[in-house]
């Protein structure tokens, strides 16, 4: 597929499956046109990488639907100043995309494999400042703490405390918690306290602790 072709596909994704089912923000809608899917995907699916779907990526991994991701973007309220902790870098796309919108964004993914392959990517596309690591997600990133905003791209079992101890004030946070069922669940801290909201069922891999 030709990168004029390439660019049509991105921007029908965007129309079809962001703006028409609710996501309007400039910023994130500026973000997802900018940042190539494809390369973040085997090279093997070609065009079929602006489809409404998710991917395999290996090591069991996968990079979630465009809109799911546009969604949690769109809750979590990323705005320009933020500095944000994305648990799970997976390919490194919802990390190029973040970079775009916040000041910093600072990843970590427990697999090195899919972290160094995340990286070569990133380094080929425009991007704003973006800090890997690997590590165990579920225990943050507490050296640039604290984040305002954190987003899990694993499923959780249960809350999480110890990034939730990672968020400032008047920071939110979302993840997908697996308890009766799955859903995304969004947290906001306020006044020293953390208040939760249930927003929606979903569907991702479950959030592995330890290095893998």
């Amino acid at each position: 597929m030709a990168v004029n072709d390439y660019s049509i596909a991105r921007r029908r994704m965007v129309e079809e499956q962001l703006v028409a089912r609710g996501i309007t923000d400039e910023l994130i809608i500026g973000a997802f046109l900018e940042v190539p899917r494809h390369l973040f995907v085997d090279p093997a699916v070609g065009g079929r990488a602006y489809e409404d779907c998710s991917f395999p990526i290996g090591y069991a991994q996968t990079i979630s639907q465009p809109f799911t991701q546009a969604l949690m973007i769109k809750q979590v309220g990323v705005r320009p100043g933020d500095r944000v902790l994305e648990i799970g870098t997976g390919s490194g796309y919802q990390t190029a995309i973040l970079s775009l919108i916040a000041r910093e964004v600072c990843s970590i993914e427990r697999i090195a494999a899919l972290s160094e392959a995340a990286e070569a990517v990133l380094k080929r596309v425009r991007t704003g400042r973006i800090r890997l690591k690997v590590g165990d997600g579920a225990a943050g990133w507490p050296y640039y703490s604290p984040f305002d905003r954190i987003i899990v791209s694993a499923a959780m079992q249960e809350r999480p405390e110890v990034l939730l101890g990672q968020l400032a004030e008047g920071g939110t946070l979302i993840a997908p918690l697996r308890e009766k069922e799955e859903q995304l669940v969004l947290f906001l801290r306020s006044g020293g306290a953390v208040s939760e909201r249930r927003l929606s069922r979903c569907s991702f891999v479950p959030l592995l602790k330890g290095v893998g």
